[in-house]
């Protein structure tokens, strides 16, 4: 699908105060086996390790808007702000659980309960994407809900000052770029950039970008991009990840602590791009993803952006790109070692 560019303007900027997270009823996410069969989730005393729960195939997230805290209040409780699909504005969410479970593919997933007052609702809330219809074994629970961040949710976006290719090779620093300018990609040579979004939040927890330190990936400088930013590898000879030479890995699964770390504290400036289509861009002369627009890509983005988005292109959909996703399982040992040292 095409969409049409819209006026040369400033970025498009979130607020730094809410945040929007996507919850499911408890009822959504039960345990299929296990000693709590049948039981949907719920506080740490009522789950029990090695239970296997389901997200039901039929389910469906409801974004819950969160009103600006002071971090040094700790999260306990958040509030409901105005707009929210859930609860009315100044009911509180109690954080009730931390828990992590593991996917049949080996991928780790943290869910917050959290209790709703004064409607008396248990909501799971996803800090790590989940499938429904798949099924999660539960790996641990955590009672310490007190640095919990509810809106430690998806963002895929490029630090400020990462330098963008454009055509012909140029290079620019993301927060120069405007609707309409031409950026090279990998598959479809310039293409014109739609729309770019801005968004500062607290560098911490899912929100602390990773640093991929400069000649990691043939990177030409330090490149600094959200969690769940998937970079795109191209893999050479007969030790690959998959049975493919093309694969995108989210950079939280390729840090070390040493050449790949999270950078923690202060405020980080993220900006995400979008084109006609999810397009494979080079950031610091390195491949990587711009924003998929989907549904579920928008109901993890802080919402002023999302809302840019909807109103500017109704209806825009995109198709994924080709190239599968590994997983942190699949970089365990010497595969991640490879991918870390190029040519070795």
């Amino acid at each position: 699908m095409s969409i049409h560019p819209p006026p040369r303007n400033d970025h498009t900027t979130a607020r730094r105060g809410q945040r929007g997270v996507p919850a499911y009823g408890a009822g959504a996410l039960r345990v299929v086996q296990g000693a709590n069969l049948g039981d949907p989730v719920g506080g740490a005393e009522e789950c029990q390790p090695g239970d296997i729960y389901r997200l039901r195939a039929d389910a469906k997230s409801r974004r819950i808007l969160l009103a600006a805290t002071d971090p040094a209040e700790g999260a306990m409780p958040q509030y409901i702000a105005t707009g929210s699909a859930v609860g009315t504005a100044g009911d509180a969410l109690w954080p009730l659980a931390l828990l992590t479970l593991l996917s049949a593919t080996g991928e780790r997933v943290v869910v917050v309960t959290a209790w709703l007052e004064p409607a008396d609702q248990i909501f799971a809330i996803a800090l790590s994407p989940l499938v429904p219809g798949a099924d999660y074994t539960l790996i641990d629970i955590d009672a310490d809900t007190s640095r919990v961040a509810l809106a430690d949710v998806i963002c895929v976006s490029f630090a400020a000052g990462t330098l963008i290719t454009l055509p012909g090779g140029r290079q620019a620093a993301i927060e120069r770029l405007r609707p309409g300018d031409p950026v090279l990609t990998r598959d479809g040579g310039p293409q014109t950039l739609r729309w770019i979004g801005k968004a500062t939040l607290r560098a911490t927890g899912g929100f602390a970008p990773v640093v991929i330190s400069a000649g990691t990936l043939g990177n030409l400088g330090d490149l600094i991009v959200s969690p769940h930013h998937r970079l795109f590898l191209y893999q050479r000879g007969a030790a690959r990840i998959g049975p493919q030479a093309e694969v995108l890995v989210q950079a939280k699964h390729l840090v070390d602590d040493q050449r790949v770390w999270r950078r923690e504290g202060g405020y980080v400036d993220y900006y995400s791009l979008a084109f006609d289509r999810h397009e494979i861009i080079f950031a610091e002369g390195t491949a990587a993803e711009s924003l998929c627009v989907t549904d579920d890509s928008l109901q993890v983005l802080p919402p002023a952006l999302a809302e840019d988005l909807r109103t500017r292109f109704p209806g825009l959909s995109h198709a994924p790109h080709f190239a599968p996703e590994a997983g942190r399982a699949a970089l365990d040992g010497p595969a991640l070692s490879r991918i870390l040292r190029p040519g070795s």
